[in-house]
């Protein structure tokens, strides 16, 4: 499924609660202690390891702001999938799946661009979860998963192609 032009307006604006101050105080006031952390991107998948927050799943394309870079290592379960700029596969879809059903922590590794992938996982994340991606040049999106999140971003994979 390709991302039309009149939905990129819509996606710049964040899911959820954005952070420009992203200490790991600021950070855990946001998050339930027993929460089901799901990172999106290189840098925010990092950060969270570096604070001793390991995601349950992570999702990384080793690039960031379009710059190759070294993928984030942790100790998780090594996924993969093809998901081109601008695109949702079924392929990544159905990783996703996969991963959510997997002993925690998983990391899905992107060919392509993993960006986009945020809509995918607010549709089938656990309760709950809490989905964290970055804002470029702005900060962090911390998503805690509720159903009108799930209605709001299953509306959006009905709007693309």
């Amino acid at each position: 499924m390709k991302l039309p032009e009149n939905l990129r307006d819509r996606l710049k604006t964040p899911l959820g609660i954005l952070l420009r101050d992203t200490t790991k105080e600021n950070i855990l006031r946001h998050i339930a202690d027993d929460s089901f952390i799901i990172t999106v991107g290189d840098a925010t998948t990092e950060k969270m390891i570096k604070f001793n927050l390991t995601p349950s799943l992570s999702i990384v394309d080793g690039l960031e702001k379009r710059k190759k870079r070294a993928i984030p290592q942790g100790t998780a379960t090594k996924l993969f999938c093809d998901n081109p700029a601008g695109e949702i596969t079924p392929q990544s879809i159905s990783t996703i799946k996969d991963a959510l059903k997997s002993k925690p922590p998983v990391q899905i590794i992107v060919n392509g661009e993993e960006d986009l992938l945020v809509i995918p996982v607010c549709i089938h994340a656990p309760q709950n979860a809490v989905l964290m991606y970055g804002q470029p040049n702005e900060g962090l999106v911390i998503v805690k998963i509720t159903q009108e999140i799930r209605n709001k971003t299953q509306e959006l994979l009905n709007l693309m192609d």
